[in-house]
C-alpha cells in the first residue's frame, strides 16, 4: 500500500507520495552547493543553463514525438531530458527540464510553442483590466504538480550523483511574455505599461510574486537543492526603472522562499539570481538575499569581482560562442576566467544558454577544463 504524506503551503494541502519523497540518496558531489554557501572546495564547479537541450541528438529525439508544453508535463520525460547530459558530461548540477512559461499557463493564459519561432500567446495581455481575466485561485501545488513530480523523480534518478536545481523566471521576465504575446527586440509594449499603467503594472508584478514564491517553495519540498531565479530581460529595462519594477519583486521572492522554508521546516537551499545584461545592477542584485549572482558574458569577471566582493557566490560567464572554438581554444578561454574570477566561491557557467547547433563534444572540454584548470590552481596556490 502505497503511503502518502502531508506537506502544507501557500495554505494548500500538498500531497507527495512518502517512499519518494523520503529516503532521497544521499548526495556524493556536493562541491556545487558548497561553492554556492561560500564554502572551499577542491575545483571550480559547473554546470550549463540549457544543458538539457537540443544540442544533444538524444534530446531530438526523446522530443521529436512530443508537443513542448506536453513534454513539460510528462515528469517522466522531463526525468529523462534532465538525465541525458549527466551521461555525458561531468557536470556538477542537475537543472530540472522545465520553463518558465509555466507560470502564465497556472494564471489561465494558453501559451503554445511555435517550432522555429518561440512562445506565443494567442491573447496576450493588453490592458490592465485584462488582468481581470488572470486566475485568482492559483492552486500551486494542483496546478504545477507535474514539476513537483518531475522533481522527486529525478532526485531519486539522479541516485545523489550531483545536487539538483530548481527555476523560474522573475516577474518582470513573466510580465513581457504575457504582454508582448512572446519574444521581443524591443520590448515596447511591455515597457509602455510601466510608463502608462505604473499601478496596473505593479499589480501584475505583485501577482506574478505571490505565485512564484509558492512555486520555488514547492520545488524545495519536491527535492530540488538549490533555486535560480532568471530575469532574462533585465537588459530591456534602465537602472531606474528595474529598481522600481524588478529589483523590489526580485528581493521579495528571496525574503518570501527563505522564510516560508523555515515556517515548513524544510532545509534551506542556496539561491541564484542571474539578470541578463543587468550589469548596471550588479551591486543591487548582490544586497538582494540571494547566495549566487549569476553573470552574463559581457562582465570582466575581475571588475564583477570588484564591485561585488567576496560575500557573494559569482556563476557565470563565458560567452557561449566561444564553444565554437577548436577545443583547445576553449581550453585557454576557460583558463583565464577561473584565473580571473579565481578558484573559491565561484560557479563556472556560460553568459547564457547552450545553442542547438553546438558540438557536445566541445561542452565536454569546457567542462573538463573547469575542472583540470581549477584542480591544477588549487594545488598551485
Amino acid at each position: 500500500m502505497i503511503a502518502f504524506i502531508t506537506l502544507i503551503f501557500a495554505g494548500r494541502h500538498f500531497i507527495v507520495n512518502e517512499a519518494l519523497w523520503q529516503n532521497f540518496p544521499p548526495l556524493k558531489n556536493s562541491t556545487f552547493l558548497k561553492a554556492a554557501w561560500g564554502e572551499v572546495t577542491d575545483h571550480v564547479p559547473v554546470w550549463c543553463m540549457r544543458q538539457a537541450g537540443r544540442y544533444l541528438p538524444e534530446f531530438r529525439e526523446t522530443r521529436a514525438s512530443q508537443e513542448f508544453f506536453q513534454t513539460c508535463k510528462t515528469p517522466e520525460v522531463c526525468c529523462e531530458l534532465t538525465l541525458q547530459p549527466l551521461r555525458r558530461f561531468q557536470f556538477d548540477a542537475a537543472i530540472i527540464f522545465s520553463d518558465i512559461l509555466v507560470i502564465p499557463q497556472a494564471l489561465g493564459m494558453e501559451v503554445n510553442m511555435v517550432p522555429e519561432k518561440g512562445p506565443s500567446f494567442p491573447e496576450p495581455l493588453k490592458l490592465p483590466k485584462d488582468l481581470l481575466k488572470l486566475r485568482k485561485d492559483v492552486d500551486v501545488p494542483v496546478d504545477l504538480r507535474y514539476v513537483f513530480q518531475a522533481i522527486t523523480l529525478t532526485r531519486h534518478k539522479l541516485e545523489g550523483k550531483v545536487p539538483l536545481i530548481g527555476f523560474t523566471g522573475a516577474p518582470w521576465t513573466l510580465m513581457t511574455y504575457m504582454i508582448e504575446g512572446g519574444g521581443s527586440k524591443t520590448m515596447s509594449k511591455a515597457k509602455r505599461w510601466l510608463y502608462q499603467y505604473p499601478e496596473g503594472s505593479h499589480k501584475l508584478l505583485k501577482i506574478l510574486t505571490d505565485v512564484i514564491v509558492d512555486y520555488l517553495v514547492g520545488q524545495v519540498a519536491a527535492g530540488a537543492q538549490a533555486l535560480q531565479v532568471f530575469e532574462s530581460h533585465a537588459g530591456h529595462l534602465g537602472r531606474e526603472q528595474f529598481r522600481e519594477f524588478a529589483l523590489p519583486y526580485i528581493r521579495q521572492i528571496a525574503l518570501q522562499v527563505k522564510k516560508k522554508l523555515k515556517e515548513f521546516s524544510l532545509d534551506q537551499v542556496p539561491m541564484i539570481v542571474f539578470a541578463k545584461d543587468g550589469h548596471y545592477a550588479l551591486e543591487d542584485l548582490s544586497e538582494s538575499g540571494y547566495e549566487v549572482v549569476g553573470l552574463d558574458w559581457t562582465i570582466q569577471p575581475k571588475v564583477a569581482r570588484e564591485k561585488l566582493g567576496k560575500n557573494v557566490t559569482l556563476q557565470g560567464n563565458m560567452d557561449p560562442c566561444a564553444l565554437y572554438a577548436p577545443k583547445d581554444k576553449i581550453g585557454e578561454t576557460v583558463k583565464k576566467m577561473i584565473e580571473e574570477f579565481g578558484t573559491q566561491r565561484y560557479i563556472a557557467n556560460l553568459g547564457h544558454g547552450l545553442y542547438p547547433d553546438m558540438d557536445p563534444e566541445h561542452v565536454g572540454a569546457f567542462v573538463e577544463a573547469v575542472h583540470s584548470h581549477s584542480r591544477q590552481m588549487n594545488k598551485n596556490e
